[in-house]
C-alpha cells in the first residue's frame, strides 16, 4: 500500500481515537500497534514491550521527576509572597511599575521550577490580587501573567527541554546552558513591552509608593536570598560541569526540601502533597512518552520520516521558510496537543529533514520550546490560559485576547534567534 496513504490513515486514527477522549499515551501507543501490526511484519507485542522499557529506563529522563517535584515543593511554600516583597521596591522606578513583578518574578521561579503552569500558578498567587487590589488595568495585569509564565519552559531548568533532549538525542545541559540568553531576551521583550503601554498609557498606571531608602530596599530583598540560593545550586552546580541534569535536579529536591523546612511550610501534609503532585504529572508524562516512542518505531517501519524529509527538501524552501512553516505547523498542533505531547510526537518525524536541512538541533531544541511557549497560551488547550480562568473566573477567549501581544513577542524571539543565532549557540559553546 502507498506510503502515504498509510500515513493519512493512521493520522485520521490518531485524531479519532484523541477525539473520542482516550488518554494522550494510550492513543499513541495504540495507533502505533495498529501501525506495526497491520502494515509491517514485526510482531507488535514484542516492538512495544522493547520500546517502551527502552524509554522507562533511560537515566537521563531521571531528571523530570525530580525537578517536577522540587517545582512542587516550592509551589507550597512561602516563595511567592516573598519574592513580591522583596520585587516590588525595586519596580517603582520603572515605566508600567509592578506590572514587571510578573515578568522578573516568573523569570526568578522558572529558574527552579521547569513548568510554566507551575510559574503561572505561584506567581499569580502572589501578583494578581495583589496588582488588582492597587488599581492596575486587568487586562496588562492578567495578560503579561499569562505570557511571562511561559518563562518557566524557556529558562533552565525546564520539562520539555528534557523532553526534547532525550527525543532528539541531545545534551541536556547544554540544552539548559542555551536556554538561558533567549529566556533573559523574551523577558526582557516583555518587560519593554510593559514600558512601553505604560508610556503611551499613563493615566492607567496607579501611583508609585512613597520611596524607600536603600538600606530598606536592601532589607526587603533579603527576602530573595533562598531562592537564589536554590537557583545557584542547581544551575550553578550544571554549568561549573559539578553535576549532571540529573545529579542538578537531585539537588534542587534537597535544596527545595531545605528551603521549605527553614521557612516552617515543611508539614507532612505538604510533602504529601508535592510528592502525590509530581508523581501524577510525571507517570502521565511517561506515558505519553512511551506511547510516542513506540509511535516513532511504527512510523520508522513505515517509511514516514524519510518521506516527510524528502517531501520538505523537494519544496526547495530556504532555512527561513522551513523555520516559519515548523513554526506555523507548531503553533496549529498547539491548539489540539499539550507542549511535551507536541514534542514526543513531532521529532522521530522530524528529526531526520532538521538534519537534512542542517539545522544544530541545539539550536532547534530552543526554537521548539519557544513554540511550545506560544500554544500555552493559544486556545483550546492553552495550559496558562486553563490555570488564569481557575484563578480570575474570567473567560477563555478574553484571556487569550489579552494575551496575544505576549503571543507576537514571542513570534519575534523565534525571528530573533534564527538571524541571530549566537544566542542559542554562544553561551553552550563557552562552557565546553
Amino acid at each position: 500500500m502507498n506510503e502515504l496513504l498509510v500515513t493519512a490513515l493512521l493520522i485520521a486514527a490518531l485524531f479519532l481515537i484523541l477525539g473520542s477522549g482516550v488518554w494522550i499515551g494510550l492513543t499513541l501507543s495504540g495507533v502505533a500497534w495498529i501501525g506495526i501490526q497491520v502494515f509491517s511484519a514485526r510482531p507488535a507485542g514484542d516492538a512495544m514491550a522493547v520500546t517502551i522499557w527502552g524509554s522507562a529506563s533511560s537515566w537521563t529522563l531521571t531528571a523530570l521527576p525530580l525537578f517536577i517535584w522540587m517545582g512542587e515543593i516550592l509551589f507550597r511554600t512561602r516563595l511567592s509572597q516573598d519574592m513580591f516583597r522583596g520585587l516590588a521596591p525595586w519596580m517603582q522606578a520603572l515605566p508600567g511599575r509592578l506590572l514587571h513583578t510578573n515578568v522578573v518574578g516568573c523569570a526568578i521561579f522558572a529558574a527552579v521550577s521547569g513548568s510554566s503552569a507551575a510559574t503561572c500558578a505561584t506567581i499569580g498567587k502572589m501578583t494578581l490580587p495583589e496588582l488588582l487590589r492597587r488599581g492596575y488595568p486587568d487586562h496588562m495585569v492578567i495578560g503579561t501573567l499569562s505570557g511571562a509564565g511561559t518563562l518557566g519552559l524557556l529558562i533552565p531548568p525546564s520539562i520539555v527541554m528534557i523532553v526534547y533532549g532525550v527525543a532528539a538525542d541531545v545534551s541536556i545541559a547544554q540544552l539548559f546552558i542555551a536556554g538561558v540568553i533567549p529566556g533573559i531576551l523574551l523577558a526582557a521583550l516583555f518587560s519593554g513591552y510593559i514600558m512601553l503601554w505604560a508610556l503611551r498609557h499613563p493615566e492607567q498606571v496607579p501611583p508609585r509608593d512613597p520611596p524607600m531608602r536603600l538600606p530598606d530596599k536592601l532589607r526587603a530583598s533579603s527576602s530573595l536570598i533562598p531562592v537564589v540560593l536554590l537557583i545557584l545550586g542547581v544551575l550553578g552546580s550544571i554549568y561549573a560541569g559539578i553535576a549532571t541534569a540529573t545529579e542538578a535536579a537531585a539537588v534542587g529536591v534537597v535544596g527545595a526540601l531545605a528551603l521549605s523546612a527553614l521557612q516552617g511550610s515543611l508539614s507532612w501534609a505538604n510533602f504529601r502533597d508535592a510528592l502525590m503532585g509530581a508523581t501524577r504529572l510525571y507517570c502521565m508524562i511517561a506515558l505519553i512518552l512511551a506511547g510516542a516512542a513506540f509511535l516513532t518505531l511504527s512510523m520508522g517501519y513505515i517509511g514516514l520520516p524519510r518521506q516527510l524529509a524528502e517531501w520538505i527538501g523537494g519544496l526547495g524552501l530556504s532555512s527561513l521558510g522551513l523555520v516559519v512553516a515548523l513554526m506555523l505547523f507548531f503553533i496549529v498542533l498547539g491548539c489540539f496537543l499539550d507542549g511535551i505531547s507536541m514534542v514526543v510526537l513531532t521529532m522521530g518525524v522530524l528529526m531526520p529533514t532538521i538534519q537534512k536541512a542542517g539545522i544544530d538541533p541545539l539550536w532547534f531544541g530552543i526554537f521548539v520550546v519557544l513554540v511550545v511557549e506560544m500554544a500555552q497560551i493559544t486556545p483550546p488547550v492553552g495550559f496558562n490560559l486553563f490555570v488564569l480562568q481557575g484563578m480570575t473566573g474570567r473567560q477563555l477567549p478574553w484571556i487569550a485576547r489579552v494575551s496575544l501581544p505576549m503571543f507576537l513577542l514571542m513570534v519575534g524571539a523565534v525571528l530573533l534567534i534564527y538571524f541571530v543565532p549566537g544566542l542559542v549557540t554562544w553561551l553552550p559553546q563557552q562552557m565546553r
